[in-house]
């Protein structure tokens, strides 16, 4: 695939991402119409639906045959996400990344753009409206905050160092022992934040706000482009069980690869 080529579906995401942003930012202290998907703690609201099929309608408008996996509208293509076909191009959209905040009033939200061309993560955007914050990244050239080069910490010291996790809808029910896990890094002294927003917590990986994240019960549209910004910054991300991330699998470590070790270490107690 030409590089050209990438550089386009990357200017196009970006473009995507700022427009919804920005009507997701002018209408968030409006009435919101919200409803619930799986629980009561997970939330829509009628912005999250319109900003993906505009951002959809967006691409479509300049590649009227790539297709589609959203968290509000699925997957377009009868392809099973994780198999695509050959000389597929699929943009991974996650809307409003942190709706429970934004429901709230609350400026911690993002809209994630990914490119997956061929099953491969080329590019994305993640765009905070909130901060005017665009981060971006290319598969192979970097990883960008509007438009300044992006690099993880440098710290190692665990006692300096911030860390960021998240939990599921579902945390009442304890899946994979989430709360036992978050007791024992508690029990460590670490400084631990919990945003509600992966997208966004990749991202503060990727340019040194924080030193590691990590979750489980994720979904495509949450890391598409924030796990690939941690990597061109220099960062590692795996999954749990050390083996190199994969966006259709559940779990993820994100560091900036002086914590990895320790936090995999922690989460593979007993």
């Amino acid at each position: 695939m030409a590089m050209d080529i990438i550089q386009d579906y990357l200017s196009l995401a970006m473009q995507a991402a700022r427009e919804a942003g920005d009507f997701a930012r002018a209408v968030q202290l409006a009435d919101l119409t919200i409803t619930t998907k799986t629980n009561d703690m997970d939330i829509v609201t009628q912005v999250d639906a319109r900003n993906e099929q505009t951002i959809r309608d967006t691409v479509l408008a300049r590649y009227p045959d790539h297709v589609f996996l959203g968290e509000e509208l699925g997957a377009s293509d009868e392809e099973a996400p994780a198999n695509p076909g050959q000389n597929v191009v699929r943009w991974i959209i996650d809307p409003i990344d942190g709706t429970v905040n934004f429901a709230h009033g609350l400026p911690i939200w993002c809209v994630s753009v990914g490119v997956e061309v061929n099953g491969i993560v080329e590019c994305g955007a993640i765009y905070n409206p909130n901060l005017d914050e665009m981060f971006s990244v290319r598969r192979g050239h970097g990883a960008f905050r509007n438009g300044e080069r992006m690099h993880v910490s440098t710290q190692a010291n665990t006692t300096k160092s911030l860390f960021v996790t998240g939990f599921p809808y579902n945390v009442q029910e304890n899946p994979d022992s989430v709360i036992e896990q978050f007791n024992r890094f508690l029990n460590r002294g670490l400084l631990i934040r919990r945003l509600g927003s992966a997208a966004l917590d990749l991202a503060y990986v990727a340019c040194g706000r924080f030193e590691a994240f990590w979750e489980v019960g994720l979904s495509p549209w949450d890391t598409s482009a924030g796990q690939l910004m941690v990597r061109e910054a220099g960062g590692r991300v795996t999954h749990y069980d050390g083996m190199d991330y994969h966006i259709y699998k559940r779990s993820i470590i994100a560091t900036n690869g002086l914590h990895h070790d320790m936090i995999s270490g922690v989460l593979a107690e007993h």
